[in-house]
């Protein structure tokens, strides 16, 4: 009963069936695998996912980059020719007989119809199933887009980088992974509303809808206020001191937040210089910030990042050493959630960061995935042991060129 309790068994009985490639449907899925969902992707014959071949060959085999592995653990692989009417036919038993609870795309909005995929025709194989499409722009727009392109086009990359330089791409992917967890909690809501009512649902996510909802700030700052937010580096519009400092190991960032954590800092002998009255309040720290941060560099680069985090610390000030890749793949913090898959056939363990929120399903399995999938791995299972088919007929399939 205590499985129960805490849900993992619900979860571990959903079936996801996924026409997933690039990041931002797959990072939503390996969300849902996170939680227990069964998910099984499925890929065109032949080259499968463009995004298998990213990365570095570390299997010494195709069509399993190193950029492909870590957010594909954990789920299965079946391949499937949609463009062919038995293919469809094939892909519609699936949903029927699985059965499926979640179907997902990031297909453009185009090819729903034609590939057997739209909601309409999906409900009457199942009329509890909760679909889901991803696109660029919304069901009623067909057009293509990338990470950086909706990166562009909600300003993202307007407000990224240094006032004096030209606009940045934001060093992750935040399109791709923002419209995954927006589609996740979109999908829990659909899963509550389906074991109330017994009723299916209909989800389109965009990713223009995504980012363009974390714009608050700025987004309302330019059309109620007329206040156009520029590129501050590493500063901040709003707040002062923050921003990057050099220590005498590296760079540190700090953040005060408010006028009270700025006088505990300064009644401090080491940054008493700095109590002036101009600097006495937010205000008046960000309209000198410049000469303040310039000051303020000139004590904290006399001393190591762990010689100077005691100060801020007894101030109240967040503060953090920024840390390189290497070193945080070291931390301690993170360390000690890590998620892993390992590789039956060769070994290789991939480890990947800690999970934003601690699963029972992850507790039960020791923080570790199946491997992911090499392409149309689990055909012979998925289309024997499933829907019945025998070793002859799944041989002609593939000699047809149907899966």
């Amino acid at each position: 009963m205590k499985a129960q309790e805490n849900g993992s068994s619900i979860f571990r009985n959903l079936t996801v069936l996924s026409i997933e490639q690039a990041l931002s449907l797959p990072f939503f899925t390996y969300r849902l695998v996170q939680e227990g969902m069964r998910v099984i992707r499925v890929e065109p014959p032949g080259r499968g996912d463009p995004n298998r071949y990213v990365g570095t060959d570390v299997l010494g085999e195709e069509a399993m980059g190193s950029y492909f592995l870590p957010y594909n653990a954990g789920k299965e692989s079946i391949t499937l020719n949609l463009a062919s009417e038995e293919g469809r036919g094939i892909l519609h038993r699936l949903v029927a007989e699985l059965p499926v609870d979640i179907f997902a795309s990031n297909t453009r909005p185009m090819n729903y119809a034609r590939l057997g995929i739209d909601y309409e025709t999906l409900r009457q194989l199942k009329p509890d199933l909760i679909w889901v499409g991803v696109t660029g722009f919304g069901p009623d727009i067909d057009e293509p887009a990338y990470d950086p392109i909706l990166q562009a086009r909600a300003g993202y990359m307007d407000l990224t980088g240094e006032p004096d330089r030209p606009p940045q791409l934001f060093g992750l992917p935040m399109a791709d992974m923002g419209v995954a967890e927006h589609g996740y909690g979109q999908v829990m809501k659909a899963l509550f509303q389906r074991a109330v009512s017994g009723e299916g649902s209909r989800i389109d996510v965009a990713m223009y809808d995504s980012v363009i909802s974390w714009t608050v700030i700025p987004f309302t700052m330019a059309r109620t206020f007329g206040t156009v937010m520029k590129r501050t580096g590493n500063t901040h519009q709003f707040y002062a001191p923050a921003s990057m400092f050099p220590s005498a190991d590296g760079y540190v960032f700090v953040a005060v937040g408010s006028d009270q954590q700025w006088a505990q800092l300064t009644r401090m002998p080491e940054f008493a210089p700095l109590a002036r009255e101009e600097y006495r309040h937010n205000a008046g720290r960000s309209a000198n910030a410049q000469t303040l941060n310039r000051e303020l560099a000139e004590i904290t680069r006399t001393r190591t990042a762990a010689e100077v985090a005691p100060f801020f610390a007894e101030a109240g000030i967040p503060f953090s050493k920024i840390y390189t890749l290497p070193e945080v793949v070291e931390d301690p913090f993170a360390e000690s959630k890590l998620l892993s898959a390992s590789d039956p056939r060769t070994g290789l363990r991939v480890e990947m960061p800690p999970p934003p929120v601690m699963t029972p399903f992850l507790q039960e399995e020791h923080m570790a995935f199946s491997f992911a999938p090499r392409l149309g791995e689990h055909n012979h299972r998925i289309y024997g042991e499933t829907l019945g088919y025998n070793p002859v007929e799944i041989a002609a399939f593939h000699q047809r060129g149907i899966i």
